[in-house]
């Protein structure tokens, strides 16, 4: 099996024995390559933003993020964690998203579970699935 790196940010700016907080930017057309989650999580958009992921092994970029201002996404990821992924920025000017990872908790399930979001936006498969 493959090692990815369990960083899901750039910039890691808190960390306590309970959360450990990222902010992850890109430019324009920029990307933050293969990572994987261990630790369930929050995302926040403060601003709108569009993205895509992909998933390792795949080779299109299959998954769509639209981010509303506000946006917020929990991620339970089961106890193998989530497929490692890369992401890309879709837009034309510099976007930061915020990921909180949950260390001092218990895994909330053994498998990964749909994400839960605030309805500001979504996280979806080309297939029309959501992730």
């Amino acid at each position: 099996m493959d090692s990815y790196p369990s960083a899901p940010g750039d910039t890691l700016i808190f960390e306590n024995d309970r959360v450990r907080v990222w902010s992850m930017t890109l430019a324009p057309g920029g990307m933050f390559d293969f990572h994987q989650h261990h630790h369930d999580h929050f995302v926040l958009w403060p601003d709108a933003g569009r993205a895509q992921g992909q998933e390792a092994g795949d080779a299109d970029w299959s998954l769509s993020q639209v981010a509303q201002p506000g946006y917020v996404m929990y991620r339970a990821v089961g106890a193998t964690g989530l497929p490692a992924h890369r992401i890309r920025n879709l837009e034309d000017h510099t976007v930061t998203h915020y990921i909180v990872e949950l260390i001092g908790e218990p895994l909330r399930s053994s498998e990964p579970l749909p994400p839960v979001t605030n309805g500001r936006g979504h996280l979806v498969r080309a297939e029309g699935e959501e992730s």
